[in-house]
């Protein structure tokens, strides 16, 4: 694994994992969001943050296997407005600049999570 992975730039695993719990954090608290996960037993939200973790933690140059569904699968059937989105968008970018994410990796971490929108809003 190169040190210019923006896995390694984010800082590895374990900030990674830091970032994702804040940013459910951040959903759960959001009454637009919160919807999506407070319905969860506690091991499908265990679940859901692990496989958050490695499907990151992969898709930006770790070592990580991630073998959950693709994020269409995912997602299909949950009715995740452009509203929705649009706030969880504010989330990860509040989750970033809390974690003082320098420009250049905040920007590739934001295009990734906007190239996702497309198998993720539905309604």
């Amino acid at each position: 694994m190169s040190d210019d992975t923006l896995y390694s730039r984010l800082g590895g695993y374990d900030a990674i994992a830091g970032m994702v719990d804040d940013f459910f954090g951040r959903l759960m608290e959001d009454t637009l969001n919160s919807r999506f996960l407070v319905t969860l037993a506690d091991d499908r939200k265990m679940r859901a943050r692990q496989l958050t973790i490695d499907f990151i933690c992969a898709a930006a140059g770790g070592p990580s296997l991630y073998i959950g569904r693709d994020m269409l699968a995912v997602h299909k059937g949950m009715g995740i407005s452009a509203a929705d989105w649009d706030a969880s968008v504010d989330h990860f970018v509040a989750t970033l600049d809390k974690f003082e994410v320098a420009e250049t990796e905040k920007s590739e971490a934001l295009a990734f999570y906007q190239g996702q929108k497309a198998d993720i809003v539905e309604a």
